[in-house]
This record gives C-alpha cells, structure tokens and sequence, in this order.
C-alpha cells in the first residue's frame, strides 16, 4: 500500500532539508551528512514513512561522503526509476513505499553485488539496535571478593 500524501502535508511534516531531497530529489552536500560515517548498528528507515530500507551489515566507507550501502534489505524495499537529469543517466533509488528520493545507484560498488546505493543521510532515520552478543547483564557476575 502506497504511502501517499500531499505536497502541503510533507510540508509540514518534514525539514526544510528532507523536503528538498526526499520530494523535491534534491541532493545533500557530500560529507555533511549525519550517517555518511556512522558506524552504528542497526536499521536505516526511510524518514518519510519510516520503511524499513538498509541494514548497517551492507553499509561501507565508498569515499564519496554519502552513506553507501551494497545492498537493501530486500528489493521490495526500494524501487528504480532512470533519472536523466543534468545530462546524465543515472539509476535513482525511491523508497518503495513512499516514493521518496533516497539517492542513486552505481555499479562501482564492493562484492557480493558489485552495486553503490549512494543514499543522502537527510533522507533516512537510523534505529541503533544493540550488537549481537551477550547483553551486560547477561554477563557473569563479578567474581566474589575474599574475605582474606
């Protein structure tokens, strides 16, 4: 089900900066992101409709100053559409629930997929989750001092 709403509403809703990129397809400027050098774990939502779009486990430093992901979490989550602006062919990435403008797509990325989700850091929420592993109090417990 599509997630639509009127231009005046995302208004409302959004940052002047969101609304720029994500329905506007406007772009961020490279570096100035909050999430182009996260390292937290955890899920990355679309900020319009808080779909869930990329995990940080196929996040990477590409260098460009954007977050980069080499993959979604799963290819319904995200759809393609051919961008042809400024002269130039490119591969836009929206969210598939929401249509919002996410980034682009480039096929210089790492291995397993060889693909760049090149994705503007305005356009995105981050939800930290806890590493995998034993939580702190599933720990043992400090060892008993000796009375000694």
């Amino acid at each position: 089900m599509k997630n639509e709403k009127a231009k005046e509403d995302w208004k409302k809703e959004l940052t002047p900066a969101q609304f720029n990129v994500c329905r506007e397809k406007g772009t961020e400027r490279a570096f100035t992101g909050e999430y182009y050098n996260s390292k937290e774990p955890g899920v990355y939502r679309c900020v319009c409709c808080g779909n869930d779009l990329f995990s940080s486990e196929t996040k990477y430093d590409s260098g460009t100053g954007w977050p980069s992901f080499w993959a979604p979490l799963s290819k319904e989550r995200v759809k393609m559409e051919v961008d042809q602006t400024f002269g130039m062919r490119r591969v836009e990435v929206l969210c598939g629930a929401c249509d919002a403008h996410l980034g682009h797509l480039f096929e210089d990325g790492p291995a397993p997929t060889g693909q760049r989700y090149c994705i503007n850091s305005v356009s995105l929420k981050h939800e930290k989750k806890e590493p995998d592993g034993p939580k702190s109090n599933d720990r043992c417990p400090p060892f008993p001092k000796s009375n000694l």
